[in-house]
């Protein structure tokens, strides 16, 4: 089933489980022990050039047909699968909607996005049908209302949280007409929001574009100078990360991030499928209700341990934990990816395509979870540690960040505990 996501039991992965447990909370405090005593004067809080890419790749990223092109291919594409949503055959196994939503955009976009920069932000469809809506409909390109200054990053949040209730929660969630309601329902919010404030909508306050941004600051590849016009180069991702500016909403799209990832986790435990039937049989609560609370319940928690781990310095420290969600998000979906991934890509071709008959090793998978935590908390901890450098003086700048590494290391504990024991 296709929504079975997760990362297997431990059987699927061939690890000491206590081992990895103890070797990843050593890693993050030796990692932050390391910076903080050799590590005197923030190095990335400066902008600096990088290596610019070459010329052809300039010219073709900044080419106005080129953008117009790919975004023109994916709203063919969403017409497509919002068409096979509704008229196509509601087998989630027959049908490439709930495939391309929940593993192609939504889990491909983080290693796309890591690799290649904001992707979502050149491809988006969005975009092309508010143009077009704007050229036919004669409206006012820059919409009729400036957008508010203390909305920030809050559309997102909202967004996401809707997106991954619906992806972990209804029973229904598979079945392709729900999913295409859904689709449809996101296109019209948000496409009908850009034409009343204009594209900078699109940067904030759609889900998909927002995320890819924030998971692009740590790509290798981005744009120089200030905004997204500069020269196209390749750069030292911590600058990426340090560029991330502090916004309202930030922390909450952080905490349903990484929030909504753990419960993934713990709702694909056996212990979960015996606890949370056991509950609604003694209570009447319906199931999807109990995990509805239980997912709003890990959100806040995230969000209210960060805030009390930082105080003051939550919105100025939140883009460090990025790093964080990234590695636990490559974590978690890795081997949903690569099994559901190459049949999700043949389903917009043939969505009767068969089930893949392989999978992958499962050392393969279990090295790549392993490390993507780790290296995502490592990276954390690094900028975290340059960052407080700038925000802090001196005599204060270990001390002050003990509550954040301590909860960095509870993040580890928890995401290789749901991967290689739970």
């Amino acid at each position: 089933m296709i929504l079975a996501h997760g990362i297997g039991g431990r059987a699927d992965l061939p690890l000491p489980g206590e081992l990895v447990l103890q070797a990843g909370g050593f890693v993050v405090l030796a990692s932050f022990l390391a910076v903080g005593l050799a590590w005197r004067q923030p190095r990335f809080h400066t902008a600096v050039a990088g290596r610019p890419l070459p010329a052809v790749v300039q010219r073709l990223a900044d080419r106005a047909p080129a953008r117009l092109a790919a975004q023109s291919v994916v709203l063919a594409l969403l017409v497509y699968l919002l068409v096979m949503a509704f008229a196509g055959a509601q087998d989630p196994n027959h049908n490439p909607t709930p495939r391309a939503l929940y593993v192609l955009l939504w889990v491909g976009l983080v290693p796309a996005s890591l690799v290649f920069g904001p992707v979502w932000r050149v491809v988006n469809p969005l975009r092309s049908l508010h143009r077009g809506l704007v050229t036919v409909l004669r409206l006012p390109p820059d919409g009729y209302r400036e957008l508010p200054k203390g909305v920030g990053y809050w559309p997102t949040a909202l967004g996401l949280a809707a997106f991954v209730w619906l992806e972990l929660v209804p029973d229904a969630r598979a079945e392709p007409a729900v999913v295409g309601g859904f689709v449809a329902g996101y296109a019209a919010l948000i496409t009908g929001a850009a034409l009343r404030y204009g594209p900078s909508w699109f940067e904030c306050a759609d889900p998909f574009e927002a995320y890819s941004s924030l998971v692009a600051a740590l790509s290798p590849v981005g744009r120089g100078g200030p905004g997204a016009h500069g020269p196209v180069e390749l750069r030292n991702p911590f600058r990426g990360l340090n560029a991330v500016t502090p916004a309202p909403g930030l922390v909450a799209v952080l905490a349903v991030w990484w929030g909504s990832t753990v419960f993934d986790g713990v709702s694909g435990t056996p212990w979960w499928a015996t606890t949370s039937q056991l509950a609604a049989a003694r209570t009447g609560v319906p199931t999807e209700l109990l995990a509805t609370v239980v997912l709003a319940a890990l959100i806040g928690l995230v969000a209210a341990s960060y805030r009390l781990a930082t105080g003051a310095l939550a919105g100025r420290l939140v883009s460090t934990l990025i790093p964080i969600a990234v590695g636990y998000t490559i974590a978690h979906y890795a081997s949903l990816l690569l099994t559901e991934g190459p049949r999700g890509l043949v389903q917009l071709v043939d969505p009767a395509a068969p089930a893949p008959t392989g999978a992958p090793a499962p050392l393969l998978v279990a090295s790549i979870q392993v490390v993507a935590i780790l290296v995502g908390h490592v990276v954390g901890v690094i900028a975290a540690h340059d960052r407080s450098a700038t925000l802090l003086p001196e005599h204060r700048r270990l001390a002050d960040q003990i509550p954040l590494v301590l909860l960095m290391i509870v993040y580890t504990m928890i995401g290789l505990y749901l991967l290689v024991i739970a």
